[in-house]
């Protein structure tokens, strides 16, 4: 049996041990976490880890301060982009609708900034 590379070996099983978006806290997940999981956004993404793509969490630490960041990012939802995050190209979302993505977006810039303890 061929054997994987360590660091491909090492990502197969924290994607399976971790499951993207995993909250700690008990009840339903937000509306927009759920949107994202179903519309296949964790595939890559997680809300507090790095994973293929940025953390949700890390998107919106890029861009809180920024007003007009949520319609941009809902773009590069729809759009794709590339060079934004490093050299991963974040592949355009034609299953997501332009108001889905603007919620998206919405919830991402929106999350608060973690608890600094």
């Amino acid at each position: 049996m061929p054997r994987l590379p360590n660091a491909l070996t090492a990502g197969l099983v924290l994607a399976l041990l971790c499951p993207a978006g995993a909250q700690a806290a008990d009840g339903p997940p937000p509306a927009g976490l759920a949107l994202a999981k179903d519309k296949g956004c964790v595939r890559c993404h997680d809300v507090v880890r790095h994973y293929v793509g940025p953390a949700f969490q890390q998107v919106a630490d890029r861009y809180r301060s920024d007003p007009g960041a949520a319609e941009r990012l809902a773009g590069r939802i729809r759009q794709g982009s590339v060079g934004e995050w490093g050299r991963v190209i974040m592949p355009r979302q034609p299953q997501v609708s332009a108001t889905e993505a603007t919620a998206l977006a919405t919830w991402i810039t929106g999350l608060p900034a973690p608890d600094k303890r």
